[in-house]
Order: C-alpha cells, then sequence, then structure tokens
C-alpha cells in the first residue's frame, strides 16, 4: 500500500503485483490513434523520432492514461533482420514488399548479428523512447513493443503460407529463422529497456492459427526462451500479445513465463481468468471496433463497466483496463474518455479532464 496515492507507474506495477490498488489501471492500446490524433500521416509517425514522440506524448497530454505504448508497426524487426518493407500509401503502416527475405537455409546465415544502435528503424524506435521518457518523465509507465515473437518473424521473412507449410516439410529452416529472430528479438528489447521502458510487449498473432497443439508443440518453446531470457536480462515485465480468440490456447500462453497477456475482446474474461489462474496478468479487452470506434459514449460507459465487474466478481486483481486490440484511427475522443473515466474517482477524471 502507498501511504499517497499511487502515480500512474506505481499504479500499473501495483496491478501487475497484484496488489491492492484504489482504481483500475488504464493503458489502451494506442498506437496509430496518435498520429491521426495530432495530425500526422503514418508514414512521419513511423520514419521520424520526433514526431512519434511528439504524437505520443500530445496524446498523453489530453488523456493522462496510466499506461502509453511506443510501436510503429509489426515490421520494425523484420525490417531490422534485412526485409524489404514498403509503404502501401502514406497513411498506411509499413508492411513486406512481397518478397521473403529467407528462400533457403543459406540465406539465414546472411543475417547479422543484431545491433540495434544501427539497423533499420531501431535507432529511430530508441530515439523516441527516450524523448518520451524525457516529456512524461518517470511517473508514467511506458510499455515499448519489441516487435514480434520468433514465429511471427519467421512468417514474415519466408512468407506466412510458406512457413506454415514448412512447419510440415522443412522444419530445420523455420527453426533456424526463428533462432536468428529470438536474438534480434532480445537484443532489441534489451535496448528498449535501457533506453527507459517499465514493461516490454511482442505480437505473435500468426502463432494464434496453428491450432492448439501446432502451437504448444512450435511457437511457444520459442516464446518460453526469449521471455525468459528478457526478464533475466532486463529484469522488466514481459507480455504476449497474440489477437483474435486465443481461447484454445490459454492454458498454453499462462505457461509462457509472460507476466501479462494482453488479450482481445474475441476472449470471454471469465474464461480467460480462469484458465490463467491469479498470478498472470491479463491487459484488456474492450472490442476497439464495435465498441470503441463504433460504439456511442454510453455503450463505451456500460462495457467498461460490464467488464471491471466481471474482474472484481472473480477477484482477479492483476488487470489493466484496456482495448483488446490496437486502438482504430477512428475512434471518438469521447468514447476513449468515456473508457478512461470509467475506471478513475471523481477527483482522478477531474484532473483528466482538466
Amino acid at each position: 500500500m502507498h501511504s499517497n496515492p499511487p502515480n500512474s507507474k506505481q499504479l500499473v506495477l501495483s496491478a501487475l503485483r497484484g496488489e491492492s490498488i484504489p482504481r483500475p489501471a488504464t493503458g489502451p492500446l494506442a498506437v496509430h490513434y496518435c498520429a491521426r490524433l495530432a495530425g500526422y500521416s503514418l508514414r512521419e509517425y513511423t520514419t521520424d523520432p520526433r514526431v512519434l514522440a511528439e504524437c505520443v506524448v500530445r496524446y498523453y497530454e489530453r488523456f493522462r492514461p496510466d499506461a502509453l505504448w511506443l510501436s510503429a508497426d509489426t515490421w520494425v524487426t523484420a525490417e531490422a533482420m534485412g526485409a524489404s518493407v514498403r509503404f502501401p500509401g502514406e497513411d498506411q503502416p509499413k508492411c513486406g514488399s512481397g518478397e521473403p527475405l529467407i528462400r533457403r537455409a543459406a540465406d539465414v546465415n546472411r543475417i547479422p548479428a543484431p545491433d540495434p544502435t544501427s539497423q533499420g528503424r531501431y535507432p529511430l524506435m530508441l530515439d523516441a523512447l527516450r524523448r518520451i521518457r524525457k516529456a512524461v518523465g518517470e511517473e508514467v509507465f511506458l510499455v515499448a513493443c519489441f516487435d514480434q515473437y520468433p514465429f511471427s518473424l519467421a512468417c514474415e521473412l519466408l512468407g506466412a503460407e510458406r512457413a506454415m507449410l514448412c512447419l510440415g516439410d522443412d522444419r530445420p529452416l523455420v527453426d533456424a529463422v526463428m533462432e536468428r529472430a529470438l536474438e534480434f528479438a532480445a537484443a532489441y528489447g534489451q535496448a528498449l529497456a535501457d533506453a527507459g521502458a517499465d514493461m516490454l510487449s511482442g505480437g505473435d498473432s500468426p502463432a494464434g492459427l496453428l491450432g492448439p497443439h501446432l502451437y504448444l508443440e512450435a511457437a511457444l518453446p520459442f516464446e518460453r526462451r526469449l521471455i525468459a531470457r528478457l526478464k533475466s536480462d532486463t529484469r522488466l515485465p514481459v507480455s504476449l500479445h497474440i489477437c483474435g480468440n486465443a481461447t484454445a490456447i490459454l492454458p498454453s500462453m499462462a505457461s509462457s513465463g509472460a507476466d501479462v497477456l494482453e488479450l482481445d475482446h474475441l476472449v470471454p474474461i471469465a474464461k480467460a481468468i480462469e484458465t490463467v489462474g491469479p498470478d498472470v496478468a491479463i491487459w484488456g479487452n474492450l472490442d476497439p471496433v464495435a465498441v470503441l470506434a463504433r460504439g456511442s459514449v454510453d455503450d463505451v460507459r456500460r462495457a467498461a463497466r460490464e467488464l471491471l465487474q466481471a474482474v472484481n466478481r472473480r477477484g482477479h486483481q492483476r488487470f489493466v483496463l484496456s482495448s483488446g486490440c490496437t486502438l482504430a484511427v477512428e475512434t471518438p475522443p469521447e468514447n476513449l474518455r468515456a473508457m478512461l473515466d470509467a475506471a478513475c474517482s471523481t477527483n482522478d477524471c477531474d484532473k483528466r479532464n482538466e
């Protein structure tokens, strides 16, 4: 317990530890939403550290969530490893060019050792994180996305369809790509920790398409190794994000060693709590489209309160209220405000709305 009301960082850390807190912690997955809010294109947001930092800081100053996110798109590490990426449009995130970096085993050996100080957009992201930390101070919880877990990176470097096929036809190639991907993710995570992150988050959504058996056998071992390494090297909590309905693989996700599971709205919160148990934190899981982007303020307020009540009824203390996935750029500010206000006391709301 804190003698004074906890600041945002203390509140989130206490929530992740399962400690008693005066109100729920909040941390919407605001990424491209920050760019739209500040009036910048996604090209500007993802290629200029000053713009990226400004967008996140302006979002924070307007809404005052407890946790902020540093992320650009899902191709930061693949690009750093040498993958060809492109902008489909000025206001669309970077994606793969369609040309796989790896076609045969020899291509894996051509990928250099990871160096977050020089490769791809790694330096840009680290610069932006330092700028955000300097602007918001030490009392705000900063989540830095180390981008993708090894299986997701294998899908980007081999091509998603080929990676899936190779799990059965050429498993050594997939494993070799994941080994190299693990090294990059670990190095980038360490650099983000050194730059001021309070938690490290990564996505492995393609792994959610494998089904329970193949996920357990192919993707989970690399998730476990990466999480253990990041926790050992950085002493920071580590999160695992898998989009969609991950209910069938929740037991395996909970066994990954991740401190936090970021769950999409398709995962029933009661089932999630029952499955993961009291020692794993849940970050989520309001519907980012039907509720937050397209619902009314009353819809958002009602959904947020129902979610918090469901968590409280089951006594799950390790919880952070958030969108189930990244906020849609068209989310009305008043809806986001309603979500945040659902978690705050009267005094907190007054401060947030000033």
